[in-house]
């Protein structure tokens, strides 16, 4: 059975990317580095308010490409104690990224004891210790935290030559102990699940004006302007691009579509509203070029 410490990244991890090469893009890695980093402060904030924390970067690597990052603790003057200080944000960071990539058409099982949490599917097995387990059922829902994992693990998905990743500890061998293969990515790249009741998803007939358009097949997001507010979203319509690529639609600056588009909503509970969180184009109904656009009021 493979087993997963989270004991062993209290406060310093390795990030492996799995493919056919000793290097890796910039754009990637720092676009990776970021969304962690991001995610840690969101995280660190709310686990240890009074403390600020930093992500650096130690080391680099193969393997087939590696990066060790550590995460530095700062308190706010002798305002507080450093036994206030939970060193547990990475350990937080990669405890969400395996558990929300397990497999997702097997069953898993989750045994809580006094000072650990184990969750095992099949021939896996993730040993959480409780304080980190508790610190993950603060930040789990916070969007600033899914937003910040989720733009990491984007930019590997974005580039086709990563296959997989991984989280390890510093002085692991290159092979880690549990890949998460490319196949699993949209799992932390698309909208979390919640446990909470608090998201519901909506679909409407509208119409939207192109800002941004990304001309290939995959989930990268288009920018658009919708009932004007600027949004972002992937167009999920296998026929549009079809169409496209056939020559039978030509995208200009200022084009409109009309479409189905669906939204994720949060609910805000001090406020009682569902608000909009994430988009995304199901149907592209109509292409409408700029030119027939007098009659319509798309902002």
């Amino acid at each position: 059975m493979t087993v997963v410490d989270i004991r062993a990244f209290e406060d310093e991890f390795v990030i492996n990317f799995g493919g056919d090469f000793r290097r890796i893009n910039a754009y990637t890695l720092a676009s990776t580095l970021v969304g962690i980093a991001d995610a840690a402060k969101a995280a660190n904030a709310t686990i240890n308010p009074g403390y600020d924390i930093e992500v650096v970067v130690e080391a680099l690597g193969q393997g087939s490409f590696r990066t060790k990052v550590r995460a530095l603790y700062k308190g706010a003057g002798n305002l507080f104690t450093h036994d206030n200080l939970k060193t547990v944000v990475l350990a937080v960071i990669a405890s969400f990224i395996y558990e929300h990539t397990l497999a997702p058409d097997h069953d898993v099982t989750v045994t809580v004891s006094t000072n650990e949490v184990v969750i095992e599917q099949q021939d896996t097995k993730i040993v959480v210790p409780r304080e980190v387990y508790e610190a993950r059922k603060q930040v789990d829902d916070l969007p600033s935290f899914r937003e910040g994992v989720s733009r990491a693990v984007k930019a590997a998905d974005d580039d086709a030559s990563i296959r997989s990743l991984s989280i390890s500890e510093s002085d692991s061998p290159p092979q880690p102990p549990i890949n998460i293969p490319r196949e699993r990515f949209p799992l932390l790249v698309e909208p979390f699940p919640s446990d909470r009741g608090d998201f519901k998803e909506v679909v409407e007939h509208t119409t939207v004006r192109i800002v941004r358009a990304i001309l290939e097949r995959n989930r990268r997001r288009w920018e658009f302007v919708w009932n004007g507010v600027r949004i972002s979203a992937p167009v999920l319509d296998d026929q549009f691009y079809d169409d496209f690529f056939a020559h039978r639609i030509t995208i200009a600056p200022g084009d409109a579509l009309e479409v189905r588009l669906g939204m994720r909503q949060r609910l805000n509970r001090d406020i009682g509203v569902y608000i909009n969180e994430a988009y995304e184009i199901l149907e592209v109904v109509r292409h409408i070029p700029r030119a027939e656009q007098d009659n319509l009021s798309l902002e």
